[in-house]
């Protein structure tokens, strides 16, 4: 029976990917299956046709039915119900969700694409350029033929600019050096566009802020030479005369407290303040002038400039404060040529509170819930200082390995104070989009391992938090303070610290008086382009200062701060990510991390929670969390209670994804990861564990496939890994790839791991 089940299932998919869609066709039309564009071979480059021909893909309509293999399965998908009445429902979802309505050639207007063939290669500069278009059929099925023969490409013989003397002429000639077009360089319609965009954006750099684009005109003579053109730059007669002039910033003027329901402009009820270059206008003082002196880059004698102007309203935006955000410039009734500057800025609630719920992962492969309050005031002392002050608690559980039954609960509460501006006795200035942030936090937490111990951990910082743009931001806490302790440390725990000592390092007190910074650049958010790149750099000093005040130098007699000895170190942390996009839902993903801690003076070793730990859901996916290393020790051997977790002074990662849209909201991967952790010094505990010349030959490698369930809101991601290299294996036995046999539950036992998380793993 289990045969004929295989035999009919094997038939069904048979029938449904040889099913051409042919089947129901109107009468008299056909499927129109694509196109063909067929460049014929010239003067011209291989790589112009290349780009000329994916180009014209792009333009020419319709687009066919989605095909795979030649097949068109959702074209069955459609024909399976002739008509669906009801807009929802299960037949609506086959008919329209996963089928696809037929394109017919009846649709295709053959001289509307040949005509838009020849607009685009005209534009390209290929002025005599022949195009001609028909079609082919076969059986059913018909598609679109079109032929292109380019001849001669023009290229740009001289480009003249305007000679006249008035300012806005010579203010363009001082801009022909940086100029897009270039003699010697083929016609392209798109450059001339681009050029003229360029002028207009130079010229509103300069002051020009009545000037458009629209008004400069670029001439062409193709009658000059042969197979050349002259491109001559004017500046058309009729436009108005103050888009000739250069324009200065006047008064600056802020309403702070505008409300769009109602003319807050004309309430007589108002107060105004003069500070510095400003005047502030506003109901009653709900903001310190300070603010605004801050944000706004614009002074008064100012050439008007777009950048300036861009530049304002960004980082009244990023203040955070302001729901609305309107800015206008007005020409000044009594002086000629300048510009009255106006702001009119409606506020956020000042006060909120927000409860949260969320469900997380971490790279311990826990997984749980966590309950959020955040009470926040967005103007705590006027002058649009955030107050945010948590409490948070939450559960965690390993879902799958070795840890299950081992839950943690946390709770605990965080205030932080954020000042929209550098606070600092040497003089700091920020011109960029975002207002730069000075930031103080105090935190506490609590965390109950059950069946282990708990922790306590008061944290404190002070710093600054900037970005220079949208792509790189510095994060720089000049003071950070971490001190953890433990209790209810359980017999289970300490019976473990008996026969493993690095156990006992968790549970130690431990004092941390550092520096941090951190520098991230991204351009992920550029979503148009092949590579994309993310990049993060940290930089962690802990105790060196203190260390030197107290002359610490002897990690065998640390010195101490009430009572507890401090952590002195150095670690540093980079992180570098490529992704290649082949298309918009396909992409090679990779990266790699690499760091390094190093203890000294007071310290042996690094503090437990400042070393680096591998394996897990957004590590090394085929084995179960901060289980790898050091290098070839083996610790998942060290107890058979529960996996103690392995860390490392130093560490190497590198991973590679393949990414690809399977179905609508589901999307699939297959990955390999590679990496370890390593000791600096040799631990009698822990033999191999020691970094050395040979570390390359104690990577642990993994590969797997996954499933990526993407509801907008959140990402739920499956996967499952096995390993193909275990570095704890004894030499020459590492690679166990031989070894996979996916028919036999004794190996899918042991080697198979299933990963759940939220999110994508980098």
């Amino acid at each position: 029976m289990r045969l004929n089940n295989y035999i009919l299932l094997f038939l069904a998919v048979s029938i449904l990917l040889s099913c051409s869609g042919t089947s129901k066709i109107p009468e008299g039309d056909l499927l129109y299956v694509g196109h063909t564009i067929e460049i014929e071979k010239g003067k011209e480059s291989k790589k112009i046709r290349k780009s000329i021909e994916s180009e014209l893909d792009g333009l020419i309509r319709p687009k066919p039915n989605k095909s795979f293999l030649g097949m068109r399965p959702a074209l069955f998908f459609y024909n399976v119900y002739d008509t669906v009445k009801k807009e929802k429902g299960f037949k609506h979802w086959v008919k329209y969700k996963l089928g696809e309505e037929p394109v017919l050639m009846s649709e295709v207007d053959l001289e509307y694409n040949k005509k838009v063939i020849q607009n685009y290669v005209e534009n390209k500069g290929f002025f005599n350029a022949e195009s001609k278009a028909d079609s082919t059929r076969t059986g059913k099925k018909a598609k679109a033929n079109y032929q292109i023969k380019l001849n001669n490409q023009y290229k740009i013989k001289s480009i003249v600019y305007p000679k006249d003397s008035i300012l806005l002429s010579q203010e363009i000639n001082k801009l022909k050096e940086k100029s897009l077009l270039k003699i010697g360089k083929p016609y392209d319609l798109d450059q001339i566009k681009n050029e003229r965009s360029r002028i207009d954006a130079s010229l509103k750099e300069r002051g020009f802020y009545y000037f458009n684009e629209n008004y400069l005109l670029i001439q062409v003579d193709s009658t000059v030479a042969n197979h050349e053109v002259d491109l001559i730059l004017k500046i058309k007669q009729d436009i108005p005369e103050k888009a000739k002039n250069q324009y200065k910033i006047n008064d600056i003027i802020v309403y702070p407290s505008f409300n769009l329901k109602r003319d807050t402009i004309s309430s007589k009820k108002t107060d105004t303040i003069k500070y510095q270059d400003l005047t502030i206008i506003d109901n009653k003082t709900v903001f310190k002038p300070l603010i605004f002196e801050k944000t706004l880059l614009f002074k008064k004698g100012d050439l008007y400039n777009r950048t300036t102007h861009n530049l304002s309203l960004n980082r009244l935006i990023t203040l955070g404060t302001f729901k609305f955000v309107k800015n206008e410039f007005k020409e000044n009734d009594t002086i000629k040529n300048q510009l009255d500057a106006y702001y009119y800025l409606t506020p956020l609630p000042k006060k909120s509170i927000q409860v949260e719920t969320l469900a997380k992962t971490n790279s311990a492969n826990y997984s749980g819930t966590e309950l959020n309050i955040n009470w926040s005031n967005r103007n705590t002392f006027k002058g649009a200082e955030l107050l945010k002050i948590s409490a948070f608690a939450g559960l965690e559980v390993q879902v799958s390995g070795q840890n299950n039954g081992f839950n943690v609960y946390r709770f605990g509460g965080e205030a932080s104070l954020t000042w929209p501006r550098f606070i600092s006795p040497i003089k700091m200035s920020s011109g960029s989009a975002y207002v730069p942030n000075t930031k103080a936090l105090i935190g506490y937490e609590y965390q109950l391992r059950t069946q282990l111990y708990s922790l306590k951990t008061l944290n404190t910082s002070f710093g600054y938090i900037w970005k220079e743009n949208e792509r790189k931001e510095h994060d720089l806490n000049v003071v950070n303070i971490a001190y953890t302790s433990s209790n209810n440390v359980s017999d289970l725990y300490k019976s473990q610290i008996a026969t493993n000592a690095s156990l006992q390092k968790v549970i130690d007190k431990q004092l941390i008086l550092g520096t941090t910074y951190s520098y991230t650049y991204t351009n992920t958010m550029i979503s148009n382009k092949k590579n994309n790149i993310y990049f993060k750099g940290g930089l962690d000093l802990s105790g060196n200062s203190t260390g030197l005040i107290l002359g610490a130098n002897d990690s065998d007699n640390p010195k101490s701060i009430l009572g507890v000895p401090f952590s002195q170190y150095t670690k540093a942390e980079v992180e570098f990510r490529h992704y290649y996009n082949f298309s918009k839902e396909t992409k090679l993903a990779s990266r790699i991390i690499i760091g390094a801690g190093i203890p000294y003076g007071n310290s042996k070793e690094l503090p437990f929670i400042k070393q680096f730990f591998i394996g897990g859901t957004s590590s090394i996916r085929a084995f179960r969390a901060r289980s790898i290393g050091p290098g070839s020790f083996n610790g998942n051997d060290t107890t058979n209670s529960f996996l103690p977790d392995q860390s490392g002074d130093l560490k190497l990662e590198m991973n590679a994804e393949f990414r690809g849209q399977i179905y609508d909201l589901v999307k699939g991967a297959v990955f390999v990861d590679a990496g370890n952790i390593w000791l600096l010094n040799e631990d009698t505990e822990k033999p191999g564990a020691k970094f050395s010349s040979k570390f390359l030959n104690q990577l642990a490698v993994g590969t797997g496939v996954g499933l990526r369930f993407d509801f907008n809101f959140l990402i739920l991601r499956t996967d499952l890994a096995f390993p193909l290299r275990k570095p704890y294996l004894p030499q020459g036995q590492e690679w166990v790839i031989d070894d996979i046999s996916f028919g036999n539950s004794t190996w899918r036992k042991d080697n198979l791991v299933f990963n759940l998380a939220i999110g994508y793993p980098f």
